[in-house]
């Protein structure tokens, strides 16, 4: 190890895990060697050092399938490369499955792991058990082999890593505690350690179960909490194959790991144990916490079951060791929003072997570029609000989250913990009304509203749930009637100032130099022409504009602006979300019912599409949008909070009369997908272009100024046909549902992915949307001549592509 300490370093990695090192690694790679890496104790000393080492290279989705991936190959060829022996070896691993809704998930991880590249195998259960020979089968129906996952050895790869980092000129220094941080005007300047100060450009945050108190010390929110994670290890058992696959019995809640004649097996039980609520102690290095027998034996006896040898067996060895886990089992990755320069990766889920190299390559490229290598939106720290970070939350929300881990990942699933943090003012007429919530953001948000008699909660399934049939009627009322919906938890901002329109004009894509009362539909976007955020902009007055933006992107749609103000520019920018509750009124009979309500002229003459403009509804002064995410004539209603109540309530009212009905954020997906309207976070990301996404109406090329992303747009424009296109897919068979990730098939071979999908009952069949890439370019004729398939469960069924939406594709039913 380093022994002096250097006064300043390019960059300063906080944390020598496995995630740390494989940091350090890969900047090296990058030519990047002015590097620092710091830790409190001694490498792997925190959790890295009892992880069980598994390396599977098929995650939940496409994106983190790829780091894994790497991850494996990487760990493969460490030894070659720094001398240090890696301990990896790919002895595959096998997931059984005990029922029909663990099958189906199964069988679609493996329709996905084809579009990865990943090898992956569907098999029956007497093949499971030649593979696995003391698994019992008489519960199972089905399994998947993936010949290339892997396990490796935690401390040695990490040793492996850190060597190769020296080797590329990064300097390590252990037993070397970080004690404060060095801030100037909002962004990275240095730390302070127990053995004196280090300048740096840029600090990593790899600290692991440390990391948000570490954060703090620079005002980064890392919401993140330890728990505790059990595994036993079995006295050695005759005629354990030594190289047999890790077996995984998610419907039990554990795995097993064949260890030199034994048998490791784990845990991720759905009543976690969070530890470290009152602080980790100064002294933690290598430790264990103290065995929980009766919190464990349950889980046991599952795996007694699924390998009844271990009846017979002793157990040498029962660990427990904290890892940390976050609320959404998503670790956190990328630029902090609050401090420039401060990047963090943290927080792994017990994912942190097999996720390593990846998050390495990915951040070093970010740390060098200056933007991610590709779409990490999943696990984007910019997803996270302040509120994640309260301790109480964190908690309880980690009592679920660890054994969330082998739950079956039902589509539209929902917490169960931690609930009830955002609720609008209008919540509780909504559950007076039937309403079933989910959860986004922290805002409890109508999902769908169950009948009168009907329970109001989930039956989770890969097929119809039980809200399918609500679904339909909530989507037939807006389609032929009127609908009304509670969008109080979109995203709001304010920008108001002098320089507001030149400022704006600048980060969007389309020309907000519009008159007062116009709504623009535009895109923020980066300099390679990929779209950073989704928005509409009002100008509400010559030097105020209001955007509007989705839930999840409020941290990081407020970050991006306010990265992109200049120093000199008159410009304020203000999150007004909490100010205003939204009451959409969307269908055909939207403009008789509100016409009963203001004396304000609602025609299309008086009141056009894309208008906005402040009115009287019933007693309240409220700002009314016409604009539409559904695909129908209608009216967003933006409402002083305290007001919204009595209008919600007045619009009930006037609208019995036309079959009015509250609608539900399932509903407004369904919708909204046969209108082949985008979502930003599934079908359009900082990867993709405005052009690829079928957006280039939304830019204005010709404005003056420009915009962020203009030059990157007409170069792509000037290499035209396009290779890679948006494209809406309609299921020719009614019955199928697809969600996300399930591989394309153009005239038999995969041509992309599903972004996003959801039945549309006003087509009759499930509608996709998802990218296509063709070398000769997507154009209508490829579109019209090609055979276009989706495979879901491992099956494939014929759909038509289509540049154009399923339904209204001429925008006629906004326009009436």
């Amino acid at each position: 190890m380093a022994k002096t300490l250097p006064q300043s370093a390019q960059v300063v990695i906080v944390g020598g895990g496995i995630i740390g090192c494989s940091v350090a690694y890969h900047l090296a790679k990058l030519g990047i060697n002015d590097v620092v890496l710091l830790e409190r104790k001694q490498l792997t000393s925190g959790t890295t050092w009892h992880a069980a080492g598994l390396v599977p290279t098929l995650r939940a989705t496409y994106s983190m399938s790829m780091l894994a991936k790497y991850s494996a190959d990487l760990y493969e060829s460490l030894e070659a490369e720094t001398g240090q022996a890696a301990g990896f070896v790919r002895n595959g691993s096998l997931s059984v499955a005990t029922d029909v809704e663990r099958l189906a998930e199964l069988k679609r991880g493996a329709s996905m792991a084809k579009v990865a590249g990943i090898p992956c195998n569907v098999i029956e259960p007497d093949q499971a058990q030649e593979l696995w020979p003391l698994l019992n089968i008489d519960d199972v129906i089905g399994a998947v082999h993936l010949p290339m996952d892997g396990m490796t050895s935690p401390v040695d790869v990490t040793q492996a890593l850190a060597a190769g980092a020296r080797q590329g000129g990064v300097q390590i220094f252990e037993n070397t505690k970080v004690t404060d941080m060095q801030l100037e005007h909002g962004r990275v300047a240095g730390v302070v350690t127990e053995h004196g100060e280090i300048s740096a450009e840029y600090v990593v945050n790899c600290a692991g179960m440390w990391a948000r108190e570490f954060g703090k010390q620079a005002g980064v929110d890392i919401p993140l909490h330890a728990a505790e994670h059990f595994y036993v290890v079995t006295e050695p058992i005759s005629g354990l194959d030594n190289g047999l696959p890790t077996l995984r019995d998610p419907g039990g809640y554990c795995y097993f790991k064949e260890d030199t004649g034994k048998l490791l097996v784990g845990m991720f039980e759905p009543n976690a144990k969070p530890w470290g609520m009152n602080g980790i102690p100064e002294t933690f290095c290598f430790d264990e916490l103290p065995e929980d027998f009766d919190h464990l034996a349950p889980y046991l006896e599952a795996a007694m079951h699924r390998v009844p040898q271990m009846a017979e067996t002793g157990l040498q060895v029962f660990f427990n060791g904290p890892e940390s886990f976050t609320p959404d089992d998503r670790y956190h990755l990328g630029e902090a929003p609050e401090c420039r320069n401060y990047f963090v990766a943290a927080g792994f889920n017990s994912v942190g072997i097999q996720s390593a190299g990846g998050v390495g390559k990915m951040l070093a490229s970010w740390i060098k570029h200056g933007h991610p290598p590709q779409d990490l939106w999943d696990v984007d720290i910019r997803r996270n609000l302040p509120f994640q970070s309260n301790q109480a939350y964190l908690y309880d929300r980690t009592t679920e989250s660890l054994g969330l881990l082998f739950e079956t990942h039902f589509p539209f699933k929902q917490y169960k913990t931690a609930r009830g943090v955002r609720r609008s003012v209008l919540h509780d007429k909504l559950a007076a009304m039937g309403a079933v919530f989910g959860v986004e953001s922290g805002w409890e948000r109508a999902n769908w509203f169950a009948n009168e008699g009907q329970a109001a909660d989930y039956r989770y399934s890969y097929g119809r749930q039980n809200w399918f049939a609500n679904n339909a009627a909530e989507h037939e009322a807006v389609r032929t009637r009127v609908g009304v919906i509670d969008q109080s938890s979109f995203s709001k901002y304010q920008v108001d100032g002098p320089d507001a329109e030149t400022f704006l004009n600048r980060v969007c894509s389309n020309n907000v130099a519009v008159p007062v009362g116009k709504i623009v539909y535009t895109q923020w976007l980066n300099e390679r022409g990929g779209i950073e955020a989704d928005v509409t902009v009002t100008r509400v007055a010559e030097q105020r504009f209001l955007i509007v933006s989705g839930v999840a992107c409020q941290t990081r749609d407020m970050a991006w602006l306010q990265r992109q103000r200049a120093a000199d520019e008159m410009v304020v920018i203000t999150d007004v979300t909490s100010a205003y509750a939204v009451v959409t009124v969307m269908g055909p009979r939207s403009r008789d019912t509100l016409v009963k309500l203001s004396r304000a002229d609602l025609s299309h003459g008086g009141f056009p599409f894309a208008t906005s403009r402040e009115i009287d509804v019933h007693y309240a002064k409220v700002r009314a949008s016409r604009i539409t995410y559904v695909g129908e004539l209608g009216w967003e209603l933006y409402i002083p909070t305290e007001y919204a109540p009595s209008v919600f309530e007045a619009i009930i009212e006037a609208g019995t009369e036309f079959g009015i009905k509250p609608y539900g954020y399932h509903t407004m997906n369904s919708l909204r997908i046969e209108k082949s309207y985008r979502h930003w976070g599934h079908d359009i990301t900082d990867e993709d272009t405005a052009l690829e996404a079928g957006l280039g109406f939304a830019s204005d090329f010709d404005k003056p100024g420009g915009f962020i992303g203009r030059e990157a747009l007409l170069a792509q424009k000037a290499l035209a046909p396009l290779t890679k296109r948006l494209v809406a897919l309609r299921f020719h068979d009614s019955e199928p549902l697809c969600y996300h990730e399930e591989p394309i098939i153009a005239d038999g071979e995969i041509a992309g992915r599903v972004t996003s999908a959801m039945f549309g009952h006003t087509v009759g069949a499930t509608i996709a949307m998802g990218y296509v890439e063709n070398p000769e370019g997507v154009s209508k004729e490829w579109l019209d001549k090609a055979r276009f398939e989706i495979e879901v469960e491992c099956e494939r069924f014929e759909v038509t592509a289509s540049l154009r939406p399923f339904y209204d594709p001429t925008n006629e039913r906004i326009k009436i």
